[in-house]
C-alpha cells in the first residue's frame, strides 16, 4: 500500500460515555457517479477517485486551505490476518466474518464508526468523535486506518484532560489529537514495517515499532502505543485498537 500525503487540521475523538452524551450530528453530503465521490463534511471537501488499475486516490481540502493527497493499492486476496502472537485468529473478509472488540462482533460490511459504536471499550472515543463532528468523515468512501484508543487509554491522560478538551472553546486541539490517530489508507498490521513512518491527517508522522508480531506506534514525542487488537476490518478502512492516546508536537 503507498501512501502521498499533505495536510493538516480535521478530526477524530475523545469523550465519556456514548450511552448519556447527546448525539450531534455532522452536516453532510455526498454526490458520487460511476469512479468519483465526493463527500462535503462542514468545512471539509474530500474527493475520491477509483482508478482503472485499481488504486483509489483521494484529494481533500479544509476551509482553511489545508490539503491531503493520497494514493492506495488494491489489497491482494480476502484474507486479513489478525495473528499478532497473541492467540488472535484470522479474520475473513467476508460479510459473515468479524472481530471481536468490547463485547460486539465489527464486521466488514460496517463503516469504522458503526463498528466502533459497539464497543463497550470505545465509548470514551466514540463519543468524542462526535463532539468534533467527524461522524460524517470517518463514515466517507476512505480509506482510512484509525489507530483506537480503548476507554483506559484516555484514563491514562493526567485528571480532567478529557473533560477539558471536550469543550467547544478546545474543539481545535481535541481535533488536531484525534486525527493525529488517522491516516489515509488501508494499512494492515502485515503492511506495518519497523521504522515505516506513516503521515497523519493532522499532518505529523507516526513512527512504526516492530519486533516480530509485536507492533508498536511512536507518536511525534516518544511516547509509544501498543496494537493489542489489529486488522479489524470495516467497509471503509481499518482500525488497530491501541493501549495509549498518541500525542502530536501541536
Amino acid at each position: 500500500m503507498m501512501i502521498k500525503s499533505l495536510f493538516s487540521t480535521l478530526a477524530l475523538g475523545l469523550a465519556l460515555t456514548v450511552a448519556t452524551a447527546p448525539a450531534l450530528r455532522a452536516q453532510t453530503s455526498t454526490k458520487t457517479d460511476d469512479e468519483k465521490t465526493k463527500t462535503k463534511d462542514g468545512d471539509m471537501v474530500m474527493k475520491t477517485k477509483d482508478a482503472k488499475d485499481g488504486k483509489k486516490k483521494m484529494k481533500g481540502k479544509s476551509g482553511k486551505g489545508d490539503k491531503m493527497k493520497a494514493t492506495t493499492k488494491p489489497m491482494k486476496g480476502d484474507k486479513v490476518s489478525t495473528d499478532m502472537g497473541n492467540g488472535m485468529s484470522n479474520a475473513s473478509m467476508g460479510s459473515s466474518a468479524g472481530v471481536m472488540v468490547g463485547g460486539a462482533m465489527m464486521t466488514p460490511d460496517k463503516d469504522i464508526v458503526a463498528n466502533a459504536l459497539g464497543s463497550s471499550e470505545h465509548t470514551t472515543l466514540v463519543t468524542a468523535v462526535k463532539a468534533a463532528d467527524l461522524v460524517g468523515t470517518l463514515q466517507g468512501a476512505g480509506p482510512f486506518t484509525v489507530f483506537a484508543p480503548t476507554n483506559a487509554a484516555f484514563d491514562k491522560l493526567p485528571a480532567g484532560t478529557v473533560s477539558t478538551l471536550v469543550m467547544p472553546e478546545n474543539k481545535a486541539k481535541l481535533s488536531t489529537i484525534l486525527t493525529y490517530h488517522v491516516v489515509p489508507g488501508r494499512y494492515l498490521a502485515a503492511d506495518l514495517k519497523d521504522g515505516q513512518q506513516l503521515t497523519t491527517v493532522e499532518g505529523e508522522m507516526l513512527t512504526v515499532r516492530r519486533a516480530g508480531n509485536s507492533v508498536t506506534i511512536q507518536d511525534a514525542k516518544g511516547g509509544t502505543s501498543t496494537v493489542t487488537i489489529p486488522n479489524i476490518v470495516s467497509s471503509n478502512g481499518v482500525t488497530h485498537v491501541v493501549d495509549t492516546v498518541l500525542m502530536p508536537t501541536r
